[in-house]
Formats: C-alpha cells, sequence, structure tokens
C-alpha cells in the first residue's frame, strides 16, 4: 500500500469515526501500539527472540566450513593460477563455482527455515498481543487503537505499549 494510499484510509477512518461518534455524547478516545516493541520487550517475545538467534547461530555455523572451504580453494586457485594447465585451472574454476552454488543454496535453504521458525514462534505471540490490546480496548473505552506505522504522526500521550507489554507479562 503506497504512502498516498494509508493516508487517505486514515483520514476516511478519521472522518467515519468523527461521523459515528458525533451521534453519541462519547468524545473520541485513540490508543496507539508499537506492535514490534510490544512483541520484543515481553518476556516470551525475549525468550523466542534469543531461541531464533541460537539458530541463527547453528545456521552461520552449518555453513562455515563450506565458506571455509570456499576460501581455501580460492587462495589455492591464486597461488597454482599460473602452473596449472588449463584444463586444470578449468577443472577448479568448476569446483570453485559449484562450492559458491552449493553455499548459496544452504542459505537460502537456511534463511527460510528461519523464516518459518520465526512465524511459528512468533504467531501466537501476537494472537495473545491482539487479544490484550482488544481487552485494553474495551475495559477502557478506546474508540480505535492503532498499530504504530499505521498513523503518521502520533503523540506519544496515546501510545499505551507499556501497558500492553505489563498486561501481557502478567498474563504469561
Amino acid at each position: 500500500m503506497t504512502g498516498v494510499n494509508k493516508l487517505l484510509l486514515l483520514i476516511a477512518m478519521v472522518a467515519l469515526l468523527g461521523w459515528a461518534t458525533g451521534a453519541q455524547d462519547e468524545p473520541i478516545k485513540i490508543g496507539v501500539v508499537d506492535v514490534d516493541q510490544a512483541l520484543n520487550s515481553t518476556e516470551e517475545g525475549k525468550a523466542a527472540r534469543e531461541e531464533l538467534s541460537r539458530k541463527q547461530r547453528e545456521a552461520d555455523a552449518e555453513v562455515q566450513p563450506l565458506a571455509e572451504r570456499f576460501r581455501e580453494l580460492q587462495e589455492e586457485l591464486k597461488g597454482k593460477k599460473y602452473v596449472l594447465s588449463d584444463e586444470a585451472l578449468f577443472q577448479k574454476q568448476v569446483e570453485l563455482a559449484e562450492l559458491q552454488n552449493r553455499i548459496d543454496n544452504k542459505i537460502k535453504e537456511l534463511q527460510g527455515q528461519l523464516k518459518i521458525d520465526q512465524g511459528r514462534l512468533e504467531a501466537p505471540l501476537r494472537a495473545k498481543l491482539l487479544e490484550i490490546v482488544e481487552e485494553i480496548g474495551k475495559s477502557q473505552g478506546f474508540t480505535v487503537i492503532l498499530a504504530r506505522g499505521t498513523a503518521l504522526y502520533t503523540r506519544e500521550a496515546i501510545d499505551m505499549t507499556d501497558e500492553v507489554v505489563a498486561r501481557f507479562d502478567r498474563k504469561s
């Protein structure tokens, strides 16, 4: 969604809220939550982030031997470049290219797995976080609660991220 479309959507939403609540005598109450910050600030979110970091380190360790072999082969090729026959030089270059492909494929595979793990770890946390935001919205009479990033500007006074994090951790 482009910035202009987001702006138009936000303006339409505010106008709709103004119209809908204009018929009532209740004031409009708007809150903002930084969902990513909230996820990263909760105890469960920190644990999930640590697990992802551990998996990233394991993935790096898995690629490291291939990368070392690639560097060794490159150095060997540099040192023997003028000594090797054309056929032997070509074979070393092919071996180097194949190793580069293996490294690239392994990195893509590991990145895909990390993305899956991230989704698996974060999805239940996001669902729980959204339940808490909804609870707060209903109990405190909010008209609307926006995710930070959907609004172009918000005052810090309407940011309720810390309250969401505190309630999330109390429920855990």
